[in-house]
């Protein structure tokens, strides 16, 4: 089936700091030009506001699937996002702090216009350890706090925990606090001086040794997964900081979750949701900017790209 080219803005992190052989919106962009869309590649921070036009400097853009030579920009232009494009992909990485909630706000003033996925507005309102909490029943134990008398409870009750920011992202500051650990005092310290909001606690799953599975789910439906192993001496298994990636089926608690969440994903508008579940217990909703299409797809023989350009072609095609 023929499909009409579409003009794709990519708003997401310089492409020259790419890892290309593990990089999930480079797969996005290259399955875009497979298709015959036009890309062009701006930057969040560029992001501007005059007279109802949200505008930003941006360059077209090809890809390539070769490492060291992967992109060639064009001229420069300012970009209308409301009038030029059809298509914003909002894919720059976390923090998911007030700097990538205000692009949010941004990108919802033209979202009548182009189509933005996934979903400024949904974005803003699905933090990802916070928007997990409406599938409470899935989840391990946890506990939201600033408070060392609340921590200090939670971990006599369960022995060993997780402590990991709201807004962290790939792993970063999450620590593991076992039976006898003293830490954790110093840890609750540190986390109301570096943040101001409170900081999540969970049980430990000591079945995170077998692997966090990355389940990615493409309109509302599971697409695929990958089991990510910690190296030894971790209990993070995020690719980005030394996991390895395994082939991995989907469990039928795992198909009870995916079937739970997609439709609430779907009517979010939320079309590239990459979800993780540790020995059946599903611990994030990621929405920003998920990864692992790439291992997924290297280890299945699968085309997500291709999945979520269907979908894009689909919400675009529903819109005119």
């Amino acid at each position: 089936m023929s499909v009409t080219p579409l003009t794709v803005a990519v708003q997401m992190d310089p492409l020259e700091t790419l890892n290309i052989a593990g990089d999930s919106t480079f797969a996005v962009m290259l399955g875009a030009q497979k298709r015959g869309h036009r890309l062009f590649h701006y930057a969040a921070g560029d992001l501007a506001y005059r007279d109802g036009r949200v505008t930003a400097p941006a360059r077209p853009v090809t890809v390539r699937p070769v490492a060291g030579d992967h992109f060639e920009y064009g001229d420069w232009t300012t970009l209308d996002l409301g009038d030029d494009v059809d298509v914003v992909l909002m894919r720059q990485d976390p923090p998911f702090d007030l700097a990538y909630i205000t692009a949010t706000h941004l990108l919802e003033r033209i979202a009548h216009q182009t189509l933005v996925v996934n979903d400024p507005a949904a974005v803003r309102n699905a933090p990802e350890k916070l928007f997990v909490l409406d599938f409470a029943e899935f989840m391990p134990p946890t506990l939201i706090t600033r408070r060392l008398e609340d921590a200090r409870a939670f971990h006599a009750e369960h022995g060993e925990v997780v402590v990991k920011p709201l807004y962290g992202n790939a792993g970063s500051a999450v620590f593991h606090v076992g039976r006898n650990d003293a830490n954790l005092a110093a840890l609750t310290e540190l986390f109301g001086q570096v943040w101001r909001e409170p900081f999540m606690v969970q049980a430990f799953l000591p079945q995170v040794s077998k692997g966090d599975k990355r389940i990615v789910l493409v309109d509302g439906v599971a697409t695929g997964a990958v089991n990510r192993l910690p190296k030894k001496g971790e209990i993070r298994s995020n690719l980005a900081i030394g996991g390895s990636g395994a082939q991995a089926d989907l469990t039928p608690r795992e198909l009870e979750i995916c079937a739970k969440l997609g439709p609430e994903l779907a009517a979010r508008g939320l079309v590239f949701v990459g979800i993780d579940v540790i020995a059946g217990h599903l611990t994030e909703i990621n929405v920003t900017s998920p990864t692992g299409i790439v291992a997924i797809d290297r280890f299945n023989g699968t085309d997500t790209p291709a999945l979520i350009w269907d979908a894009i072609e689909r919400r675009h095609g529903a819109r005119l």
